[in-house]
């Protein structure tokens, strides 16, 4: 257990600079060079997944978030919240060193074996699952009472090291000459705060007298809820084999639904369009001319602040053309040519347009690139 109270000053050390390490677990510790001063230092290495716990700008902790679909760590050592994609804080690292120091000490954990791609899901199950007394069965008393602290601790509390540390004093011995490993860093913290011979009663009373409520029992879990919101929903619909009688109806409809056209296709004379309510478009104007881009109701639009945002043409020779206000640009080229328009591009550029769009379509007439110029 030197290696507990070492550990423990090392995660205070690197928590107080804002950061958690996010993947505690027996190879990331090591101890320094043999016949050296440091061959009895403790080393926490591979920052790799490191996250900050503060936010830099406020100085306060970091906001809570979830998202199932992203696990950082390694299986075997991390924490619930890791495995249920939860933003990671100081508690993240504590229950992982509890498991490290647990499997260092009994040599296994009743998760490993699981294979297969929902390994991780299994894993978390069964950490659910088992109770402190059964993960602690044959550890020390003051490893049990470490990990029943750890993992009831709430996501932005403040871990009270000192008091951690102090749990496992009675098992590393009174002389710190005669350690097998340095545990200075340790000292220090126990001695900053006067509580040398502090004990942590897990069943402390909190500030407001109520007894803290354990979150881990042990009991299995019957049933499991995901809320998971990544972003804001985002409303979309799309079309395909659409003839062009009824192209106008499902537009219409769409408009009529707060949307605008974000993209448009062909094929076999058949149209396909997506529509979108987050094109920030704030106007919308389309045609569906029997021949090939129709010139003069394009400039007709151009004139009115309309810019294209969208093309298509169908091997019949027809071509449908998006127009938007709200965009970026400030003028508008477009060429037809049955090659790509390299010259054509660099005469654009040295004129002032940006190449941000290229859009095309093909026809009997060959290809239509479109290059759009935007405010700088």
């Amino acid at each position: 257990m030197y290696g507990a109270a070492e550990s423990l000053s090392i995660l205070e050390k690197m928590h107080s600079r804002g950061y958690v390490h996010g993947d505690v677990k027996p190879e990331n510790f090591l101890l320094g060079q043999p016949s050296t001063a440091q061959e009895k230092k403790l080393f926490l290495v591979d920052l790799g997944l490191a996250t900050k716990w503060k936010d830099s700008s406020t100085g306060q902790h970091v906001e809570y978030d979830q998202r199932p679909d992203m696990f950082r760590g390694t299986v075997r050592y991390a924490s619930v919240h890791a495995h249920l994609g939860r933003t990671a804080s100081r508690r993240d690292d504590l229950e992982s060193l509890a498991y490290t120091l647990i499997f260092l000490h009994k040599g296994r954990l009743p998760w490993q074996g699981y294979q297969g791609d929902n390994k991780s899901f299994l894993v978390c199950k069964k950490k659910m699952a088992t109770s402190p007394e059964m993960l602690c069965c044959f550890c020390p008393p003051p490893l049990r009472q470490f990990f029943e602290i750890v993992v009831n601790m709430k996501f932005d509390e403040e871990p009270n090291y000192s008091k951690l540390i102090s749990l496992f004093e009675s098992l590393i011995g009174p002389n710190p000459a005669i350690r097998p490993l340095n545990t200075e860093g340790a000292q220090k913290i126990i001695c900053q705060v006067g509580q040398k011979r502090g004990r942590l009663n897990t069943e402390e009373e909190e500030d407001d007298g109520q007894p803290k409520k354990k979150v881990r029992l042990g009991v299995p879990a019957t049933q499991w809820i995901s809320i998971y919101n990544a972003k804001p929903p985002m409303k979309q619909r799309y079309h395909y084999n659409v003839a062009d009688g009824r192209l106008g109806q499902h537009v219409e409809r769409g408009i009529a639904d707060g949307l605008l056209i974000s993209c448009v296709a062909s094929s076999s004379n058949l149209w396909a369009l997506i529509m979108d309510a987050g094109t920030n478009f704030t106007s919308q104007v389309y045609e569906l001319s029997p021949f090939f881009l129709h010139k003069e109701w394009i400039m007709e639009q151009w004139e009115k602040n309309y810019y294209i945002s969208s093309i298509a043409g169908s091997n019949n020779g027809s071509s449908l053309v998006v127009m938007s206000k709200g965009t970026q640009y400030t003028q508008q080229s477009y060429k037809v040519s049955d090659s790509f328009p390299f010259k054509w591009i660099n005469k654009k550029w040295r004129e002032g347009f940006l190449c941000d769009f290229n859009g095309y379509c093909w026809n009997p007439l060959g290809c239509c690139h479109v290059t759009q110029c935007r405010l700088q």
